[in-house]
């Protein structure tokens, strides 16, 4: 079967059945085997994604080389596996976006709050090109950009009231990602930020270290957050996307056949993490209403306009204005 009709059948048989419970292939004794990391669980959309690939390089490669993964923040957190990937000392690492915006600028337009409008003015835009020119702009550090996952959008919860206008955060600490741009807004709507791992962040609320973060509804369900924080607020601040990386010196360690195997293979398992995520994301939402978590919709419009002038200045930068106009012109 010709690798692209193979491929193409895999994310069928993968949307159909759920890409954990595709068929799995034993890799060959003497295979290359690249270790991926990703600090969610082993059932999370990109986890399942990256799964796909593996098995789908297994089969392909007649198991020449295959993918250990190693989920649930097993070697560490995303700033150390940013790190680990650019010295080679793993392969491949699923990184949130926000995490990127120092190293490399052009995912910033990715992450300014309010950028996409929705799931579909996302996902066309990134379709569209803009996921590409991003991609391309990570060989300049040792690192290749395989492909943007959808993350959802983030939105604030907390532990202590519903927020529906931006003064309701006035006074709150809230946990960011170390990230400026977020850290920033987190600033610019009168809360405190409080940059903290994502496996510290349910005891930081538990012992009142910390009032709430925000991320988005699945993260939110399988971390658990929403155990100790019963107020989630739709703010939907930004829909800032996940990225898949492989270190350069992995990449270029592999034949060239399976190299460009690899590249499309992790080009075409967008397909199965949206549709994953799509399901997973409903599934999560119905779970944290079942469990007592109050939603409640917010004034979209004042967040909005008190997030703007963080992002005119970001827009300052002729290449982050660039992207941002060619998002917002496939609105």
């Amino acid at each position: 079967m010709k690798r692209r009709s193979f491929i193409a059948g895999g994310i069928g048989a993968a949307c159909a059945a759920g890409a954990g419970t595709w068929p799995a292939f034993a890799a060959a004794d003497g295979a290359k085997v690249l270790t991926a990391t990703d600090v969610h669980v082993s059932n999370y959309p990109t986890v399942e994604a990256v799964r796909w690939i593996g098995q789908v390089m297994e089969k392909e490669t007649g198991g020449r080389v295959a993918i250990r993964q190693y989920h649930s923040g097993q070697l560490g957190r995303e700033s150390e596996a940013i790190d680990m990937a650019r010295y080679g000392a793993i392969d491949i690492t699923r990184v949130y976006g926000g995490a990127l915006n120092n190293a490399f600028p052009l995912t910033i337009p990715l992450c300014l709050p309010y950028v996409f409008d929705s799931v579909a003015h996302m996902r066309h835009a990134l379709d569209g090109g803009i996921a590409q020119a991003v991609l391309d702009g990570f060989r300049t550090r040792e690192i290749v950009g395989l492909a943007i996952y959808d993350s959802g959008a983030r939105s604030f919860y907390n532990t202590r009231r519903p927020l529906v206008k931006p003064e309701d955060l006035h006074g709150l600490k809230i946990r960011v990602a170390a990230s400026d741009i977020f850290i920033r807004l987190v600033r610019t709507l009168g809360a405190n930020p409080t940059p903290m791992s994502l496996g510290d962040t349910f005891s930081g609320m538990e012992t009142k270290m910390i009032d709430g973060a925000e991320n988005n509804m699945r993260s939110f369900h399988s971390s658990r957050h929403f155990e100790a924080a019963h107020y989630w607020s739709e703010s939907q601040h930004s829909r800032a996307p996940d990225i898949l990386l492989i270190s350069q010196r992995s990449l270029d360690a592999l034949l060239p056949g399976d190299r460009d195997l690899l590249v499309d293979t992790s080009r075409e398992s967008v397909k199965v993490m949206r549709k994953l995520w799509d399901e997973s994301e409903a599934a999560a939402r119905q779970a944290v209403v079942d469990a007592g978590v109050q939603l409640n919709e917010v004034d979209g419009e004042a967040f909005r306009h008190a997030a703007r002038p963080l992002v005119d200045d970001y827009l300052r930068d002729p290449a982050i204005a660039d992207i941002h106009r060619r998002i917002r012109a496939a609105a």
